[in-house]
């Protein structure tokens, strides 16, 4: 690392779990974010402050004067810009020295295969089961974790899945039907700390993967009761019959 690096990266290398090996591996580490709103917010400028040398933002939206409640890589004066720009902006204000990539479009299976192989992890917060089931089966495809995330109202939960693995579960697993349909914020509402909560849990799991330290929430999934203030969580295993990474 730099001096710049060894500065702006002390309190990660002070603590003996990452060290200066840890922290260069999260600077040869590329991301892939998946939703720049509530989730992925505070997700991507928590691993730009923490130095993932590549981040790739996938947001085909705009900014909406109702996001700026809760989507906080965004601002008044950038209403109306493509978010994966608007995020891509406030990163690089907090980080200027790591690579920043946009995908301004919907991402489909081809797409995906493109993208998800490039990548050591792959967030997802996006608001709809096909995208979710898309990014999912990419990632089981390629052999890449993928940290999710979703919240609504005042809920959340988080999990890291590694449905490459033998015995690990993929998100089909625990959501197996196509037919499934997705609350939104815009439908039902969400307390804006929520989101922030749920994102920042999937910037912490990322970091753990990339630099190898840790218990990750593989084979696991955090639920959040934000009424309650109250964590709880609940073992998840791998289906069998599931048609992404189950035996057929």
């Amino acid at each position: 690392m730099t001096p710049n690096q060894q500065d702006r990266y002390s309190r990660h290398t002070n603590l003996a779990e990452i060290g200066e090996e840890g922290q260069q591996k999260l600077l040869d580490s590329t991301a892939l974010i998946v939703g720049l709103g509530g989730l992925g917010s505070p997700a991507a400028m928590y691993l730009a402050a923490a130095g993932i040398g590549r981040l790739i933002f996938a947001d085909f939206d705009v900014v909406e004067v109702s996001n700026l409640q809760r989507q906080i890589a965004h601002n008044t004066n950038r209403v109306g810009e493509l978010k994966a720009h608007s995020a891509r902006e406030t990163c690089h204000a907090i980080n200027p020295d790591i690579r920043i990539d946009t995908i301004d479009e919907v991402l489909e299976a081809e797409s995906l295969n493109e993208i998800v192989p490039q990548c050591n992890v792959v967030l997802e917060g996006s608001d709809n089961f096909p995208t979710r089931f898309a990014v999912n089966e990419a990632c089981v495809k390629h052999s890449v974790p993928l940290v999710s995330g979703a919240a609504i109202r005042f809920d959340g939960q988080v999990s890291v899945f590694a449905g490459h693995k033998p015995d690990a579960p993929c998100y089909r697993c625990l959501y197996s039907s196509t037919s499934e349909s997705a609350d939104t914020c815009a439908l039902t509402g969400v307390l804006s700390p929520i989101v922030g909560l749920i994102g920042t849990a999937q910037a912490a799991e990322t970091i753990k993967v990339l630099a190898g330290f840790g218990r990750t929430l593989e084979g696991r999934l955090l639920l959040l009761d934000g009424l309650s203030m109250e964590w709880r969580e609940i073992g998840l295993r791998k289906n069998p019959k599931c048609p992404v990474c189950g035996d057929g």
